[in-house]
């Protein structure tokens, strides 16, 4: 994502954009980095919950990149399908944990 908002920013001067995918997009890593060292297992998966949204949010700034033509198709297609990727395993570890929370 920080790529991409380079790239943004600096060949295709948008700046607002580029902006919002940066912060949704660094931000799962961030909560990622953050539940790693949750003090609870509700900690942790509260901070997976908030990288889900976040992950959301970054399909939602993909698209709309493309859709106003600041995204190309290929790079458009293959960003979201690692978002995607990401989200199918961050949904799958929510189950998982809220399995073994109820327990």
């Amino acid at each position: 994502m920080v790529r991409l908002y380079q790239r943004l920013t600096v060949e295709q001067r948008e700046f607002v954009l580029s902006k919002q995918i940066l912060r949704s997009g660094t931000s799962i890593g961030a909560n990622l980095a953050e539940a790693r060292c949750g003090y609870s297992l509700k900690d942790f998966l509260a901070k997976i919950y908030i990288a889900l949204k976040e992950c959301a949010e970054t399909l939602y700034w993909l698209d709309l990149l493309h859709d106003c033509d600041y995204l190309p198709e290929e790079d458009h297609i293959e960003l979201k399908k690692d978002c995607e990727e990401l989200r199918k395993m961050l949904s799958a570890t929510t189950k998982t944990v809220r399995r073994t929370l109820n327990s």
